[in-house]
């Protein structure tokens, strides 16, 4: 009982720190296209931001995932939550565009030291049965960071434009301190112990022979296609609507609001109900459908409804995919979510800087290309799943 009650209380504390991390993301997303305009850049430079901070999170996700089989998971949450607080702190005090380079890429780096541990946590203090629960609780925790940050950060701009990021660090950092003071250790067992640790070069080459391998590369396309979404949007409303950064803030919030509502009360009936791969299948080619409906809605009203299907699509991906790997994962939790982080973060690096060069060469292109990754990797994920993995198709409960 006491056992139970402390996973319990751990995977609070794991929601929280997601939380924190998410929101310190999201505090920034309106905010970037009138602060960028301070250094003179715009959509291509927004891209290389978030690529930047994408490919510190794909080098350093698998290390930070191995590391935490070999070591435990709770001294590098606190590593990553200080580094990303500080990072944005640094972003907050640059004047020149290589510093907001350097203190994105610390952000990538501190969140590659976060996700990946929590992920293995949550496996650590969940059962088998209960896993998917958990990653969709660990999901809301991430829907409404994403909510509040924006509607946070709107709020807070009216301050001045650096004074988001400079909340965003020390809410980070807050969280780090309490992590210390509450999360327990969990201790990893003999054999991740005495596991060589691989480079990023090899663990990438291993991952090939994975039984969750194909659900990776879905991780890694599905995250192509929805940066280009995510990447863009607040240039595009801002553009083509004239949107202020309280618009993209209120877009942003409902959608997580309803992501929110979905992960905490709807997703684990729809898993026990249909099983992870059905929810993966649908959505993503709603997602698809709703990304290219973007380009021909106008008014506020029916584009707030559009972003939300496509916000809510996507909020249902992530811990379905997250779940069905970490049930094909054994006891190698941390390896697996540092893969699954990694290749996320690969997605993540690509999506967004090619999103920026097309968004400045056509404002509509970045949304028609991701439109069509998103319905390439729905057959890539129907077509595999009938001939390889049919038993996917059905619930674990039949």
């Amino acid at each position: 009982m006491a056992q139970q009650t402390s996973n319990k209380t751990a995977l609070y504390i794991l929601m929280f720190n997601m939380f924190i991390a998410m929101g310190s993301i999201g505090i920034i997303i309106p905010v970037m296209p009138e602060y960028l305009k301070i250094f003179g850049a715009a959509g291509q430079v927004l891209g290389m931001l978030i690529a930047t901070f994408a490919l510190a999170q794909f080098v350093f996700s698998p290390i930070a995932g191995n590391l935490s089989d070999q070591y435990g998971r709770k001294n590098l949450i606190i590593f990553g939550l200080v580094v990303t607080g500080l990072s944005q702190i640094a972003f907050g005090l640059s004047t020149e565009v290589w510093m907001l380079f350097v203190a994105r890429f610390l952000g990538g780096l501190g969140s590659a030291f976060i996700a990946p541990p929590i992920m293995a946590f949550v496996a650590d203090v969940t059962t088998y049965e209960e896993r998917g629960k958990g990653m969709g609780m660990l999901g809301a925790a991430m829907s409404l960071g994403f909510m509040i940050g924006p509607g946070i950060g709107g709020f807070l701009s009216t301050v001045s434009l650096h004074f988001p990021f400079y909340m965003a660090g020390v809410a980070a950092v807050l969280a780090a301190i309490l992590s210390f003071v509450l999360l327990p250790n969990t201790k990893p067992n003999a054999s991740q112990k005495t596991q060589k640790q691989d480079n990023l070069a090899k663990q990438m080459v291993r991952s090939v022979k994975m039984p969750y391998f194909v659900m990776l590369i879905i991780m890694l396309v599905f995250s192509f296609g929805i940066a280009n979404f995510q990447a863009t949007l607040s240039l595009f409303v801002t553009q083509k609507f004239n949107y202020t950064p309280t618009d993209i803030a209120i877009i942003l919030t409902v959608g997580g609001a309803v992501g929110v509502v979905v992960q905490m009360f709807i997703i684990t009936p729809l898993f026990k109900r249909f099983g992870e791969m059905k929810v993966v299948l649908v959505n993503l080619l709603i997602a698809s459908i709703s990304i290219f409906l973007i380009l021909y809605v106008s008014g506020f009203a029916l584009i707030l409804v559009v972003a939300t299907i496509f916000s809510t699509a996507t909020t249902l991906i992530r811990p379905a995919v997250n779940t069905l790997i970490s049930k094909l994962a054994g006891k190698e939790q941390g390896f697996a979510a540092g893969l699954n982080n990694a290749y996320m973060s690969l997605g993540n690096m690509i999506g967004p800087a090619l999103a920026g060069i097309l968004f400045d060469w056509n404002m509509d292109s970045p949304y028609i290309f991701g439109a069509i990754i998103l319905f390439a990797c729905f057959l890539l994920a129907l077509i595999w799943t009938i001939k390889k993995a049919p038993h996917l198709m059905k619930p674990d409960s039949e």
